[in-house]
This record gives structure tokens, sequence and C-alpha cells, in this order.
């Protein structure tokens, strides 16, 4: 029987007598077959000796901790909505939320359709789309917090880098911080809001003409040069973002960074290492393939299965961390304050409507600021300009009236942005 297992010896052998239980053991030198390699071949599974991916308790574990880590979300980003106090700020964050719901309903999908081999693909490209999206927020999350680009430079302009190799600054030794640092920030995340989307659509495209295999690094195959791609522009973004919390670590500290930086940047790169991990235990034979007449699914389809189900796993607890990260209370403290003693409910009242919820929704899913930001970055007509956001007061609103509360005025803001010159005095 071990020449079924064996893909260099000839069919016409295979199918002849099994070897003897005393022949000589294989020989340990060097393999000289077209077809063989160092590396052990993954175990054959049939549907008679099903993998545990394949199972109804994966199924219904996987759901339970995506269905609850769902709810906890999606509470967390409606509060966010109905206290939507500080929108500059909370539009961000809730992108942010979003990626609790998107990772881990794609996951599950993703195990729901196991068996159909290759279908995860194009599961995993909305997840690997958005999580640039997500990078890219939190970076301007971090701007917000510290007033935008005016206000930092206000701080940090002219000041000399401190080198640490901890922080990768040990190689811009004895440089000042500049309008160009923070282009060079917003630049890197937004290069990997690019780049990931592209290599997603260029994912599915050699998928389709079967170019495309997970854990698959032949130079034949697209897999290996999608990865140095990735790993590339992702390192350059990560790289971006050490940089920026390290020249702006004390003014941010108010906010808790740490802990908003360490549960964004795990939800995303521990799945990426992940995943490499798995396709490199598939590469050393260590991940089973499922051939039979019925199913037939080959070892990097299963790895991805795995990869979904410690994700569908790992995003309760991502949501339980992200609720106390992103907190909701804080603005609806500030939002009560503002409100002051106001009905519980109507227009006025200090819960928000629902057309109002769903404008709000609507406003922050929005991608017009991070195309603006973009223009902002990369054209050469703005590279010595800072962005400083105003309000400018427009009309008051009707004017509510209660029996017991008296009257409260509102007023609503346009938000403008304006141009100035790096080298202005703020």
């Amino acid at each position: 029987m071990s020449r079924l297992w064996r893909r260099d010896v000839p069919l016409s052998q295979r199918l002849g007598e099994d070897s003897p239980p005393a022949a000589a053991p294989l020989p340990t030198a060097a393999p000289t077959g077209p077809n063989m390699s160092w590396l052990p071949e993954a175990p054959l599974l049939s549907l008679d000796q099903p993998i545990f991916l394949m199972t109804p308790t994966a199924q219904a574990v996987s759901g339970f901790f995506v269905w609850t880590a769902l709810i906890l979300t999606c509470h967390q980003i409606y509060m966010h909505l109905r206290f939507y106090s500080s929108p500059k700020e909370q539009r961000h964050i809730v992108r942010i939320l979003f990626i609790v719901p998107i990772y881990a309903f794609d996951s599950w999908l993703s195990l729901l359709f196991f068996t159909n081999d290759q279908y995860y693909v194009y599961f995993d490209t909305v997840r690997d789309c958005y999580e640039a999206f997500v990078i890219y927020n939190f970076l301007s999350l971090c701007y917000e917090y510290l007033g935008g680009e005016s206000a930092i430079m206000a701080e940090i302009r002219g000041k000399p880098i401190e080198s640490s190799c901890m922080y990768g600054t040990c190689c811009i030794r004895g440089k000042a911080y500049s309008i160009g640092f923070l282009r060079f920030c917003k630049q890197a995340t937004l290069q990997f809001c690019v780049v990931k989307p592209l290599m997603a659509v260029i994912t599915v495209v050699l998928q389709a003409y079967g170019k495309y295999k997970d854990g698959d690094f032949n130079v034949a195959s697209g897999y290996l040069y999608v990865t140095i791609i990735y790993n590339i522009s992702v390192s350059l973004s990560l790289y971006a973002l050490f940089l920026f919390y390290f020249s702006t670590r004390d003014l941010l500290s108010p906010y808790s960074p740490m802990l908003k930086f360490f549960m964004v940047k795990s939800v995303i790169f521990l799945s990426f290492w992940q995943g490499m991990l798995l396709a490199i235990l598939e590469k050393c034979g260590a991940i089973p393939q499922i051939n039979s007449v019925e199913v037939s699914v080959g070892e990097g389809t299963v790895a991805a299965g795995y990869q979904n189900f410690i994700i569908c796993i790992e995003m309760f607890f991502a949501a339980l961390a992200l609720r106390h990260a992103f907190t909701y209370k804080v603005y609806m403290e500030k939002s009560l304050d503002a409100q002051g003693p106001v009905p519980t409910y109507g227009e006025c009242g200090i819960r928000a409507p629902m057309k109002s919820i769903s404008s709000s929704l609507k406003e922050t899913m929005s991608p017009g600021d991070m195309v603006q930001d973009a223009i902002h970055n990369f054209s050469p007509a703005y590279q010595q300009y800072t962005q400083q956001s105003t309000l400018e007061q427009g009309v008051p609103p009707p004017v509510c009236r209660s029996s017991t509360h008296g009257a409260i005025n509102g007023r609503s803001d346009t938000e403008k942005t304006l141009l100035l010159s790096s080298d202005d005095e703020f």
C-alpha cells in the first residue's frame, strides 16, 4: 500500500501487487525524480474519515462565537451612532469596529462552503480590501485626536528625531520632524489601501485561470509574488504607524493609544501571520487533503479552512477588547453634557431618531474623505501645505419646546478644510 501514497511510482506499478512486508526501507539519498521532493506529501483523507472542519460541531462552535461577536459589535456601533457627538472621531471608530462583523461573517461563510474548493478566495477578497481601509482609519483617528495636521505640526515641527532601533528611527538619525514626515506616514498607509485591494483582484483573476493556490511557493504560481508584494506593502504601512506613534506618543497618552494600536494591529496582522504559518505547515505535509468521489479538497483549502475557523473564535475576543478600547461611554457623556436636561425622545431628545442614525451610518461609510486625503497627500501641489479643519456656523434648526424643559436651541455646522503653508506660524 505504500506505493499508493507516492506520486513518483508509475500508475501501472501502483495498481500491481503490494510490496512484501519485509521490503527494504526507502533509501535516504536525495531523490532524483522530477516529481519527488524533500518535503513529505500531504496525507489523503476520504469522507469516511472527515476532518474536524467538515463536522457540524465545527460549524456550530464557530457560529456561536461569530454571532456573539456580531451582537456585541453591532450594539457598540449602534451606541456610537446614537450618541454621535464627535463625528470626526466617531466616523473612524465605527469604520474600525466594522472589521469584526466583516472578518467574522466572511470567515464563517467560508467554513459553510468549505467543501466547495477555492470558494474561500472570493469571500476573503472582501475581507482583504476592508483591512486596508481599517489601517488608514486608525491613523486618521490618531490625527483627529491631536487636532489634525496643523496642530500636530505645531507640536513636533523642528524637533530632532530621537534615534531608536526599537521604532526603526536609527536610520534617520540627525533629521528633524517636518511636514514631509507626516506626508510619509499618510502615504505609507494610503498605498496599502491601494495595493491590498489590487492584490485581492489579481488573486481572483489568477484563481480563475488556475494560476493561484494557497501555500504554493512555486515560481510558476501567483501565490509567491502576491505574498512578496503584500509583505512589502504591509510592512511599510506598519513601519509608518510605528513612526507616527513614536513621534506623538506623549501627545496621544490621554487616549490610551497602546491598547488601540495593539488591538487593530493584532486583528489584521495576526490573521496574516497565522495564514503564513498554516501555509508552511501545509508545505511540510502536516495538513491533509481530501480526495473522494464526492468531494475533492486540496490541502491549501484545508489550511484556509483552519485559518477561517481560528478567525471565527478570535473575533469574539476581539469584539470584547474593541468594546473596551473604543468605548462609546465617553461620547455618551459628552452628548448628555451638551444637551442638558432634555426629553428622552423626540427631535431634540438625547436619543437620536432612527433617521439620524441611518444618515450618520451613511456618512460614516462614505470613502470620500479618504479620496480627498489621498489627493492632498500625493498631489505635488499640496506637498508643503497642512490641512486644518474648521466648523462654519449654520442656521439654527427649529426650536423644540417642552412644557417641562423649556426651549433648546441647536445649530447646524458645516465642516471646512483650510490649507495652511507649512512655513506659517500656528
